[in-house]
């Protein structure tokens, strides 16, 4: 069940995840929008500050060679979420149309040489999309984590595998996206 509370708490960070997964450019990393979105208190602090302490040791130039080699390459950690999880692609097709479908649905207008589960592009979506007051957020936000949820998490263990910097960004990612799925905790006092 979606938390929805903890959804827009970590909205911004989950657009700091998409920046992140995007194709590396020079203001991906600038250290302000790290520091306006992430204190000690974020459920992926730790694991940003790793991802970002191992990414910062290349060059540009290398990082964009390790992202072209770990997700381009690379197809046990591919950023498609349903790259995966489908027997045929009559079924991984029905995925993505209904993603697309959705995204329709929320005002997104997708690129045509994109697909719909490309995990960046999901990303945004949860990020950017207007969900405040509409009926259909709960569900739709919901059905996109569980999709990122089930993609990401093979791909963890291959990064691990290949000792990937990305590895603590997806761990960051998957406990945010975590919290976003738990019914909020009532505190209660006894007597």
């Amino acid at each position: 069940m979606i938390n929805l509370d903890n959804f827009y708490k970590y909205q911004e960070s989950i657009g700091y995840f998409a920046q992140q997964l995007n194709f590396p450019e020079k203001l991906t990393f600038h250290p302000k929008t790290f520091n306006d979105i992430f204190d000690t208190n974020h459920p992926a602090y730790a694991e940003v500050v790793a991802y970002r302490e191992q990414i910062q040791s290349y060059t540009l130039t290398e990082i964009k060679q390790l992202y072209t080699d770990t997700f381009d390459f690379n197809k046990q950690a591919p950023l498609y979420m349903t790259y995966n999880k489908f027997d045929t692609q009559k079924e991984r097709g029905q995925m993505l149309a209904k993603l697309k479908v959705l995204y329709e649905m929320f005002g997104l207008e997708m690129v045509d040489n994109e697909l719909s589960d490309y995990l960046p592009l999901m990303l945004e979506f949860l990020y950017a999309a207007q969900w405040q007051n509409d009926d259909r957020a709960e569900g739709n936000i919901e059905f996109i984590i569980m999709v990122i949820e089930d993609g990401s998490y093979a791909m963890l263990q291959q990064l691990r595998e290949m000792d990937s910097p990305y590895a603590p960004l997806i761990k960051g990612l998957r406990e945010t996206l975590k919290l976003c799925l738990q019914p909020s905790k009532e505190v209660s006092h006894h007597a």
